[in-house]
Protein backbone atom coordinates (compact mmCIF):
# COMPACT_ATOMS: atom_id res chain seq x y z
CA UNK A 1 0.00 0.00 0.00
CA UNK A 2 0.91 3.83 -0.71
CA UNK A 3 2.22 5.65 2.20
CA UNK A 4 2.73 9.53 2.32
CA UNK A 5 5.22 9.75 5.56
CA UNK A 6 6.33 13.36 4.11
CA UNK A 7 4.17 16.03 5.84
CA UNK A 8 7.05 18.08 7.19
CA UNK A 9 8.40 18.82 3.68
CA UNK A 10 4.30 19.47 2.02
CA UNK A 11 1.03 18.47 3.02
CA UNK A 12 -1.81 17.49 0.50
CA UNK A 13 -4.22 20.26 0.45
CA UNK A 14 -7.37 19.61 2.07
CA UNK A 15 -10.68 19.68 0.39
CA UNK A 16 -11.58 23.20 1.93
CA UNK A 17 -8.24 24.98 0.91
CA UNK A 18 -9.04 23.53 -2.48
CA UNK A 19 -12.78 24.74 -2.92
CA UNK A 20 -11.72 28.16 -2.09
CA UNK A 21 -8.93 28.57 -4.36
CA UNK A 22 -11.44 27.39 -6.71
CA UNK A 23 -13.76 30.01 -5.93
CA UNK A 24 -11.05 32.39 -5.93
CA UNK A 25 -10.07 31.57 -9.57
CA UNK A 26 -13.74 31.36 -10.92
CA UNK A 27 -15.66 34.14 -9.02
CA UNK A 28 -13.29 36.43 -7.30
CA UNK A 29 -10.65 36.98 -9.28
CA UNK A 30 -10.24 40.44 -9.28
CA UNK A 31 -7.19 42.81 -7.46
CA UNK A 32 -7.45 43.38 -3.88
CA UNK A 33 -6.62 47.01 -4.77
CA UNK A 34 -9.09 48.02 -7.53
CA UNK A 35 -12.12 50.36 -6.57
CA UNK A 36 -14.52 48.21 -8.98
CA UNK A 37 -16.79 45.84 -7.84
CA UNK A 38 -14.21 43.02 -9.02
CA UNK A 39 -11.81 44.46 -6.74
CA UNK A 40 -13.53 45.24 -3.81
CA UNK A 41 -15.26 41.42 -3.82
CA UNK A 42 -11.29 40.36 -3.70
CA UNK A 43 -10.67 42.78 -1.03
CA UNK A 44 -13.28 41.18 0.82
CA UNK A 45 -11.69 37.96 0.72
CA UNK A 46 -8.23 39.19 1.09
CA UNK A 47 -9.89 40.77 4.44
CA UNK A 48 -11.26 37.76 5.41
CA UNK A 49 -8.67 36.11 5.09
CA UNK A 50 -6.09 37.98 6.77
CA UNK A 51 -8.53 37.53 9.97
CA UNK A 52 -9.19 33.99 10.03
CA UNK A 53 -5.17 33.56 10.60
CA UNK A 54 -5.29 36.83 13.00
CA UNK A 55 -8.21 34.70 15.23
CA UNK A 56 -5.84 31.83 15.51
CA UNK A 57 -2.77 33.97 16.02
CA UNK A 58 -5.10 35.90 18.89
CA UNK A 59 -4.02 38.82 17.01
CA UNK A 60 -5.13 42.04 15.25
CA UNK A 61 -5.89 41.18 11.56
CA UNK A 62 -3.64 44.15 10.95
CA UNK A 63 -0.88 42.60 12.17
CA UNK A 64 -0.76 39.86 9.95
CA UNK A 65 1.64 40.36 6.79
CA UNK A 66 0.93 37.54 3.37
CA UNK A 67 3.89 36.39 1.88
CA UNK A 68 4.47 33.86 -0.54
CA UNK A 69 5.74 31.44 2.34
CA UNK A 70 8.10 30.56 4.99
CA UNK A 71 11.19 31.24 3.17
CA UNK A 72 10.17 34.63 2.18
CA UNK A 73 8.78 35.69 5.32
CA UNK A 74 11.71 34.33 7.60
CA UNK A 75 13.66 36.89 4.92
CA UNK A 76 11.63 39.82 5.60
CA UNK A 77 11.93 39.45 9.01
CA UNK A 78 15.51 38.52 9.62
CA UNK A 79 17.18 41.66 6.88
CA UNK A 80 13.76 43.91 7.83
CA UNK A 81 14.44 43.98 11.35
CA UNK A 82 18.51 43.63 11.31
CA UNK A 83 18.33 46.42 8.83
CA UNK A 84 15.88 48.56 10.90
CA UNK A 85 17.95 48.19 14.34
CA UNK A 86 21.20 48.32 12.99
CA UNK A 87 22.42 52.03 14.41
CA UNK A 88 21.30 50.31 17.60
CA UNK A 89 23.51 47.22 17.37
CA UNK A 90 25.07 44.26 15.59
CA UNK A 91 24.64 41.59 17.12
CA UNK A 92 22.29 38.57 16.19
CA UNK A 93 21.49 35.78 17.60
CA UNK A 94 19.94 32.23 16.80
CA UNK A 95 20.87 28.22 16.41
CA UNK A 96 23.19 25.98 14.87
CA UNK A 97 19.76 23.76 13.56
CA UNK A 98 17.71 26.56 12.18
CA UNK A 99 15.62 26.01 8.93
CA UNK A 100 18.33 26.86 6.08
CA UNK A 101 16.52 30.21 4.94
CA UNK A 102 17.01 31.61 8.51
CA UNK A 103 20.96 29.94 8.21
CA UNK A 104 21.61 31.45 4.72
CA UNK A 105 20.09 34.91 5.73
CA UNK A 106 22.25 35.51 9.04
CA UNK A 107 25.15 34.42 7.17
CA UNK A 108 24.70 37.36 4.93
CA UNK A 109 24.13 39.74 7.85
CA UNK A 110 27.86 38.22 8.97
CA UNK A 111 29.16 39.24 5.22
CA UNK A 112 27.46 42.66 5.76
CA UNK A 113 29.33 43.14 8.93
CA UNK A 114 26.86 41.65 11.63
CA UNK A 115 27.90 39.81 14.43
CA UNK A 116 26.02 36.56 14.23
CA UNK A 117 25.92 34.06 17.71
CA UNK A 118 25.46 30.51 16.98
CA UNK A 119 23.94 29.05 19.82
CA UNK A 120 24.70 25.15 20.19
CA UNK A 121 22.36 21.99 21.00
CA UNK A 122 22.62 19.15 23.08
CA UNK A 123 22.05 15.60 21.80
CA UNK A 124 18.21 16.24 21.97
CA UNK A 125 18.83 18.82 19.35
CA UNK A 126 17.83 21.84 22.17
CA UNK A 127 19.59 24.86 22.94
CA UNK A 128 20.80 25.79 26.18
CA UNK A 129 18.96 28.59 28.14
CA UNK A 130 21.83 29.22 30.05
CA UNK A 131 23.72 29.80 27.30
CA UNK A 132 20.99 31.79 25.19
CA UNK A 133 21.86 34.08 28.66
CA UNK A 134 25.04 34.49 28.23
CA UNK A 135 24.50 35.32 24.13
CA UNK A 136 22.60 37.88 24.56
CA UNK A 137 23.41 41.23 25.78
CA UNK A 138 22.71 44.88 25.34
CA UNK A 139 23.92 44.99 21.41
CA UNK A 140 21.58 42.74 20.24
CA UNK A 141 19.09 43.56 18.17
CA UNK A 142 17.91 39.85 16.72
CA UNK A 143 17.52 36.64 18.47
CA UNK A 144 15.89 34.07 16.01
CA UNK A 145 14.58 30.90 17.06
CA UNK A 146 12.36 27.83 15.69
CA UNK A 147 9.85 26.61 17.66
CA UNK A 148 9.79 22.63 16.51
CA UNK A 149 13.07 21.90 14.68
CA UNK A 150 12.33 20.46 11.02
CA UNK A 151 14.57 17.58 10.84
CA UNK A 152 13.98 15.84 14.67
CA UNK A 153 11.21 17.63 15.89
CA UNK A 154 12.97 18.94 18.98
CA UNK A 155 10.96 21.74 20.69
CA UNK A 156 12.75 25.01 21.61
CA UNK A 157 12.41 27.34 24.56
CA UNK A 158 11.08 30.57 22.94
CA UNK A 159 8.95 31.14 25.68
CA UNK A 160 12.40 32.09 27.77
CA UNK A 161 14.01 34.82 25.34
CA UNK A 162 11.37 37.41 26.12
CA UNK A 163 12.57 37.40 30.14
CA UNK A 164 16.36 37.06 29.19
CA UNK A 165 16.41 40.15 26.64
CA UNK A 166 14.60 42.43 29.70
CA UNK A 167 17.12 41.07 31.93
CA UNK A 168 19.79 42.90 29.73
CA UNK A 169 17.57 45.78 28.28
CA UNK A 170 18.73 44.86 24.52
CA UNK A 171 17.04 46.53 21.57
CA UNK A 172 16.44 43.12 20.02
CA UNK A 173 13.31 41.92 18.24
CA UNK A 174 12.37 38.36 18.66
CA UNK A 175 11.53 35.88 15.86
CA UNK A 176 10.09 32.74 15.87
CA UNK A 177 10.20 30.45 12.84
CA UNK A 178 6.69 28.50 13.58
CA UNK A 179 6.83 26.87 9.98
CA UNK A 180 6.97 22.88 11.67
CA UNK A 181 4.73 24.16 14.96
CA UNK A 182 1.71 25.58 13.27
CA UNK A 183 -1.22 23.98 13.41
CA UNK A 184 0.31 21.10 15.36
CA UNK A 185 0.83 23.35 18.61
CA UNK A 186 -1.18 26.47 20.07
CA UNK A 187 0.73 29.40 18.93
CA UNK A 188 0.11 32.43 19.88
CA UNK A 189 2.44 34.82 19.55
CA UNK A 190 1.54 37.01 22.56
CA UNK A 191 1.78 34.29 24.95
CA UNK A 192 5.38 33.16 23.59
CA UNK A 193 6.75 36.69 24.07
CA UNK A 194 7.61 36.93 20.13
CA UNK A 195 7.31 39.83 18.10
CA UNK A 196 7.66 38.17 14.73
CA UNK A 197 6.42 34.68 13.70
CA UNK A 198 7.25 32.72 9.79
CA UNK A 199 4.29 30.53 9.46
CA UNK A 200 3.12 28.19 5.83
CA UNK A 201 0.58 27.54 4.16
CA UNK A 202 1.47 24.25 2.55
CA UNK A 203 2.60 22.78 5.84
CA UNK A 204 -1.15 23.03 6.88
CA UNK A 205 -2.90 21.22 4.45
CA UNK A 206 -3.17 24.23 1.92
CA UNK A 207 -1.49 25.46 -1.00
CA UNK A 208 1.83 25.93 -1.91
CA UNK A 209 2.79 29.78 -2.62
CA UNK A 210 1.22 31.59 0.28
CA UNK A 211 2.72 32.66 3.85
CA UNK A 212 2.63 35.02 6.58
CA UNK A 213 4.57 36.77 8.87
CA UNK A 214 3.12 38.17 12.02
CA UNK A 215 4.48 41.65 13.02
CA UNK A 216 3.54 42.98 16.57
CA UNK A 217 2.12 46.25 16.26
CA UNK A 218 4.69 49.25 16.83
CA UNK A 219 7.54 46.72 15.07
CA UNK A 220 9.01 48.69 12.51
CA UNK A 221 10.61 46.80 9.42
CA UNK A 222 12.47 47.39 6.60
CA UNK A 223 11.08 45.34 3.15
CA UNK A 224 13.03 43.90 1.04
CA UNK A 225 11.07 44.76 -2.03
CA UNK A 226 9.37 48.33 -2.93
CA UNK A 227 7.11 49.16 -5.62
CA UNK A 228 3.30 49.41 -3.86
CA UNK A 229 1.32 49.81 -0.58
CA UNK A 230 -0.06 46.43 -0.62
CA UNK A 231 0.37 44.41 2.96
CA UNK A 232 1.53 47.60 4.82
CA UNK A 233 4.14 48.26 2.28
CA UNK A 234 6.06 45.27 3.86
CA UNK A 235 5.60 43.14 0.29
CA UNK A 236 4.25 44.85 -2.20
CA UNK A 237 2.28 43.75 -5.37
CA UNK A 238 -0.79 41.94 -6.23
CA UNK A 239 -1.70 39.32 -3.47
CA UNK A 240 -1.69 36.12 -4.93
CA UNK A 241 -5.21 35.51 -4.07
CA UNK A 242 -6.27 31.67 -4.87
CA UNK A 243 -3.36 30.88 -3.01
CA UNK A 244 -4.31 32.99 0.37
CA UNK A 245 -7.60 31.91 -0.24
CA UNK A 246 -6.81 28.17 -0.13
CA UNK A 247 -4.65 29.21 3.00
CA UNK A 248 -7.43 30.80 4.89
CA UNK A 249 -9.58 28.02 3.91
CA UNK A 250 -6.89 25.06 5.79
CA UNK A 251 -6.10 27.39 8.59
CA UNK A 252 -10.38 27.77 9.29
CA UNK A 253 -10.01 23.66 8.49
CA UNK A 254 -7.58 23.07 11.31
CA UNK A 255 -8.83 21.00 14.44
CA UNK A 256 -8.34 22.12 18.23
CA UNK A 257 -4.58 20.78 17.73
CA UNK A 258 -3.97 19.32 21.46
CA UNK A 259 -7.65 17.67 20.35
CA UNK A 260 -5.66 15.74 18.37
CA UNK A 261 -2.32 15.35 19.98
CA UNK A 262 -3.42 11.50 21.67
CA UNK A 263 -4.19 10.37 18.40
CA UNK A 264 -0.76 11.68 16.47
CA UNK A 265 1.17 10.66 19.79
CA UNK A 266 -0.28 7.16 19.41
CA UNK A 267 1.02 7.03 15.18
CA UNK A 268 4.45 8.05 16.66
CA UNK A 269 4.45 5.61 19.92
CA UNK A 270 3.75 2.77 16.88
CA UNK A 271 6.41 3.94 15.10
CA UNK A 272 8.87 4.39 17.06
CA UNK A 273 8.38 0.61 19.09
CA UNK A 274 8.27 -1.12 15.37
CA UNK A 275 11.55 1.20 13.93
CA UNK A 276 12.97 0.08 17.59
CA UNK A 277 12.22 -3.56 17.30
CA UNK A 278 14.34 -3.88 14.68
CA UNK A 279 18.55 -4.48 14.95
CA UNK A 280 20.50 -1.81 14.35
CA UNK A 281 17.89 1.19 13.82
CA UNK A 282 18.45 3.87 15.86
CA UNK A 283 16.03 7.06 16.83
CA UNK A 284 17.42 10.51 16.34
CA UNK A 285 14.41 12.59 17.61
CA UNK A 286 14.46 13.10 21.43
CA UNK A 287 11.67 11.50 23.50
CA UNK A 288 10.01 14.87 23.73
CA UNK A 289 9.87 15.82 20.25
CA UNK A 290 6.93 16.54 18.32
CA UNK A 291 4.97 13.40 17.77
CA UNK A 292 4.69 14.61 14.18
CA UNK A 293 8.24 14.14 13.05
CA UNK A 294 10.67 11.38 13.67
CA UNK A 295 14.03 11.01 12.85
CA UNK A 296 15.92 7.75 12.44
CA UNK A 297 19.37 6.04 11.08
CA UNK A 298 20.06 2.91 9.92
CA UNK A 299 23.46 3.08 10.14
CA UNK A 300 25.66 1.18 7.28
CA UNK A 301 22.95 1.92 4.54
CA UNK A 302 22.56 5.22 2.62
CA UNK A 303 19.66 7.16 3.10
CA UNK A 304 19.47 7.75 -0.76
CA UNK A 305 19.29 4.05 -1.27
CA UNK A 306 16.68 3.49 1.25
CA UNK A 307 14.47 6.42 -0.34
CA UNK A 308 14.46 4.98 -3.56
CA UNK A 309 13.91 1.27 -2.07
CA UNK A 310 10.87 2.56 -0.09
CA UNK A 311 9.57 5.10 -2.67
CA UNK A 312 9.49 1.80 -5.46
CA UNK A 313 6.97 0.46 -2.55
CA UNK A 314 4.66 3.40 -2.46
CA UNK A 315 6.56 4.84 0.85
CA UNK A 316 7.57 8.38 0.70
CA UNK A 317 9.72 9.71 3.63
CA UNK A 318 12.57 11.69 3.08
CA UNK A 319 16.51 12.01 4.64
CA UNK A 320 15.80 15.55 5.90
CA UNK A 321 14.89 19.11 4.99
CA UNK A 322 13.55 19.25 1.74
CA UNK A 323 14.99 22.41 1.03
CA UNK A 324 18.81 20.63 1.79
CA UNK A 325 18.18 18.53 -1.28
CA UNK A 326 20.29 15.67 -0.50
CA UNK A 327 23.10 17.51 1.19
CA UNK A 328 24.16 15.81 4.77
CA UNK A 329 22.57 17.03 7.86
CA UNK A 330 23.83 20.13 9.51
CA UNK A 331 21.41 19.85 12.34
CA UNK A 332 22.19 15.90 13.03
CA UNK A 333 26.04 17.02 12.49
CA UNK A 334 24.75 19.81 15.23
CA UNK A 335 23.75 17.43 17.83
CA UNK A 336 26.73 15.10 17.91
CA UNK A 337 25.58 12.46 15.42
CA UNK A 338 28.27 10.28 13.86
CA UNK A 339 29.01 10.15 9.91
CA UNK A 340 27.47 6.62 9.60
CA UNK A 341 24.20 7.82 11.53
CA UNK A 342 24.19 11.14 9.57
CA UNK A 343 24.54 8.88 6.14
CA UNK A 344 21.83 6.42 7.08
CA UNK A 345 19.08 9.12 8.46
CA UNK A 346 15.47 9.16 7.72
CA UNK A 347 12.66 11.54 8.36
CA UNK A 348 9.01 10.48 8.58
CA UNK A 349 6.44 12.80 9.39
CA UNK A 350 2.93 12.68 9.85
CA UNK A 351 -0.27 14.58 9.92
CA UNK A 352 -3.48 14.56 11.33
CA UNK A 353 -4.86 12.31 8.32
CA UNK A 354 -1.66 9.60 8.24
CA UNK A 355 -3.67 5.90 9.40
CA UNK A 356 -2.22 3.14 11.46
CA UNK A 357 -2.31 1.60 7.98
CA UNK A 358 0.50 3.47 7.00
CA UNK A 359 2.60 3.04 9.51
CA UNK A 360 2.73 -0.15 9.25
CA UNK A 361 3.25 -0.01 5.52
CA UNK A 362 6.73 2.14 6.31
CA UNK A 363 7.69 -0.40 8.93
CA UNK A 364 7.04 -3.35 6.78
CA UNK A 365 9.18 -1.77 4.05
CA UNK A 366 11.97 -0.63 6.33
CA UNK A 367 12.24 -4.36 7.91
CA UNK A 368 12.40 -5.57 4.30
CA UNK A 369 14.90 -2.59 3.40
CA UNK A 370 17.18 -3.22 6.25
CA UNK A 371 17.64 -6.78 5.06
CA UNK A 372 17.50 -6.53 1.31
CA UNK A 373 20.12 -3.96 1.11
CA UNK A 374 22.35 -4.93 4.26
CA UNK A 375 23.10 -8.09 1.52
CA UNK A 376 23.81 -6.22 -1.15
Amino acid sequence: MEAYLDNSATTPPCPEAIAAMREALTTVWGNPSSLHWAGLNAERLLAQSRESLAELFGCEPAEVTFTSGGTESNNLAIFGAANALRRRGRRVVTSAVEHSSIAESVKELASRGFEVVYLSVDRGGRVSEQELMQAINAETILVSLMAVNNEVGSLQPVEVIRRVVQYHRAPALIHCDAVQAFGKLPMQPARLGVDLMTVSSHKIHGPKGAGALYVRRGVKLNPLVYGGSQENRLRPGTEGMPAIAGFSAAVRALPNPMAIMDYVSSLRDRLVAGAASMEGVKLNSPPDALPYLTNLSVPGLQSETMLNFLSERGICVSSGSACAKGKKSRVLRAMGLGDADIAGALRISLSRFTTWEEIDAFLYALNEARLTLARK
